[in-house]
């Protein structure tokens, strides 16, 4: 007899909201793969050029976690032309002894964004100075919402700027910002005035060609970059990576395929073979984070499935608590 919970976005949305105790789980996730015994394989990514759209599968295996999430997460970035989100998909959850499927999470991407918001949470917490105040976040859609409220539950943060190419969806997502989270967020297309006055930058976005580029960044200013988990896709410019006082990584071996690593190796700029710590070593204190406070900081996230498995596991108690969800037997 097996008991197989099945859990729509609904019921994810009231149980896991971003917080503090997401962002340690997330962290959390990051120190179990800097301690070597995490398995996980490299993305399955499937694209689909003629509906600019993507699917991503990512997985990942941590010993002491009891299950293990395969996660499926289309992106198709046509879609709000059609009144559809840009990215659905859902999270499976399988017992780590048995393999036996324990959990369907039908959460069209909330857990994704959950935690890769969290993940920026991280970041910034073990790379940004602490007197960081202001955030210029480049993107106006979900991730921009989610990394700014990330930000304040890590930081003091003070005020925000808020870039995008259409200046009239950043203003409405400043607005809605300001309203949530209690504090001046403004709007800007001029991406050079909105990094010039920033202690942390987020980018957010499926740029093609970089939007942040390396003249732009005052001393002291930590980046997160989150957008470039494929290929094609760059935000940041490759000197910068080059420049950066610190570059630190979620996975190395994934960075230098797919994110912003990849582009300063292409460009010539860094050694293919150059070694770079990841985030979970410099929160273990395996490797060396921010050294002073005029230091450049650049943090890059692809997204890993070790964080996928963190979330939907913490998401499986949760429902678990509080009796949510439907449960079948067969």
């Amino acid at each position: 007899m097996t008991h197989l919970k099945i859990l729509t976005e609904s019921d994810l949305r009231n149980v896991v909201t971003l917080d503090g105790d997401v962002i340690d789980c997330i962290e959390k996730a990051f120190v179990a793969l800097a301690g070597g015994k995490v398995k996980m394989p490299p993305i399955l990514r499937l694209d689909i050029d003629e509906f600019n759209g993507e699917v991503d599968v990512k997985t990942a295996y941590v010993p002491g976690i009891d299950s293990f999430a395969i996660k499926i997460s289309p992106g198709f970035f046509d879609n709000p032309k059609l009144g559809l989100a840009s990215v659905n998909g859902l999270m499976n959850l399988f017992s780590a002894r048995t393999g036996l499927l324990e959990a369907v999470m039908l959460d069209n991407g909330y857990l994704t964004d959950i935690r890769t918001a969290a993940a920026g949470g991280v970041a910034a917490r073990h790379l940004a100075r602490p007197d960081a105040r202001h955030v210029a976040i480049f993107g106006a859609g979900m991730q921009a919402h989610l990394q700014l409220h990330a930000l304040t539950l890590v930081r003091n943060i003070a005020s925000a700027t808020i870039w995008a190419r259409d200046v009239a969806k950043a203003q409405k997502t400043a607005d809605a910002l300001s309203a949530q989270l209690g504090i001046k967020v403004v709007a800007t297309d001029d991406g050079a005035l909105a990094a010039s006055a920033a202690d942390i930058i987020v980018t957010t976005t499926p740029a093609r060609q970089p939007i942040l580029l390396a003249d732009w960044i005052k001393p002291g200013t930590h980046i997160t970059a989150m957008g470039s988990d494929a290929e094609h896709k760059n935000e940041i410019d490759p000197a910068l990576i080059a420049q950066a006082g610190l570059y630190v990584c979620d996975s190395l071996a994934q960075c230098r395929i797919l994110g912003e690593l990849h582009h300063a190796i292409d460009a010539g700029l860094i050694p293919a073979d150059h070694s770079f710590a990841e985030l979970g070593q410099v929160i273990t204190g395996q490797a060396t984070g921010r050294t002073d406070a005029s230091q450049i900081t650049v943090c890059d996230l692809t997204g890993t499935g070790v964080q996928d498995t963190a979330i939907a596991t913490l998401a499986r108690q949760r429902c678990d608590a509080s009796a949510t969800g439907t449960g079948t037997v067969s």
